[in-house]
């Protein structure tokens, strides 16, 4: 059993695999890892560890108990992608994993990911294998929160509600503004990299659902577990590497 354990700015998730597959998952809310004391007595062979914040020194401590070597992955973590990045060491931990977990689906094909997240993510695996890199833009909730923060006069607008094509009112105007606008943002990226790639591949992750046009949604394949998968394909590929021991 492997142990993919992903640490973001306010939840720790753990992942358990067996080989590829995913064989159960508990989440909590912080950073102290309490959910960890549940494999002191279970058979784990390896475990990754992804995070986005400074551990505290409880978590560390259980970190250092888990009966398995633990895998820290960093930028100079060893991938099975070719990573083109200019400047690896800023490059998010989550968006390699997920073109990692991606790409092991789709081997052999260009490959555009999508995370629609916090923020929503595009990034570029060539069929060779080379992550390209990608870019970056607000999420739903953080385009929502901006117009509230910076347009005194509008309200702030929650996500749930009527998303007409042309809003009726004000807070429908928000909301269609922004989902439709994230919509043709996505559709955007997926016909220009499709006219680019005949054969590309797209998968989308991320914890915010989009309508996307049915023509559209049929080119795409969602994966909501892409990243933890990602961690697990890395977490095995430097398994075999050091063979087995970490």
């Amino acid at each position: 059993m492997n142990v993919v354990i992903d640490i973001g700015n306010t939840t720790s998730k753990y992942f358990c695999f067996e080989g590829d597959a995913l064989t159960s998952e508990d989440r909590e809310e912080g950073h102290d890892l309490s959910f960890l004391s549940a494999f002191c007595g279970q058979r784990a062979d390896a475990a990754i560890v992804s995070t986005v914040v400074d551990l505290p020194a409880e978590a560390e401590e259980r970190l250092r108990a888990l009966p398995c070597p633990v895998l820290r992955f960093t930028a100079a973590t060893p991938i099975p992608l070719q990573n083109r990045y200019r400047t690896p060491a800023t490059l998010g931990t989550d968006r390699l994993a997920a073109a990692v977990g991606a790409w092991a689906q789709h081997k052999g094909q260009p490959l555009l990911v999508i995370d629609a997240g916090s923020c929503i993510t595009f990034d570029f695996v060539t069929a060779d294998g080379e992550y390209m890199g990608g870019n970056i833009a607000p999420g739903l909730h953080a385009r929502l929160q901006a117009i509230g923060d910076y347009f005194p006069r509008l309200p702030l607008v929650s996500a749930e509600g009527d998303t007409p094509e042309m809003g009726y009112d004000t807070e429908t105007a928000i909301r269609a503004g922004v989902i439709q606008g994230m919509r043709h943002e996505i559709q955007g990226y997926i016909s220009t990299f499709s006219q680019r790639y005949g054969n590309l591949a797209v998968m989308l992750t991320g914890g915010d659902d989009v309508v996307l046009d049915s023509a559209v949604q049929r080119m795409i394949t969602t994966d909501h577990y892409m990243v933890p998968r990602g961690l697990n394909h890395i977490l095995r590929y430097n398994m075999q590497l050091t063979n087995h021991s970490l």
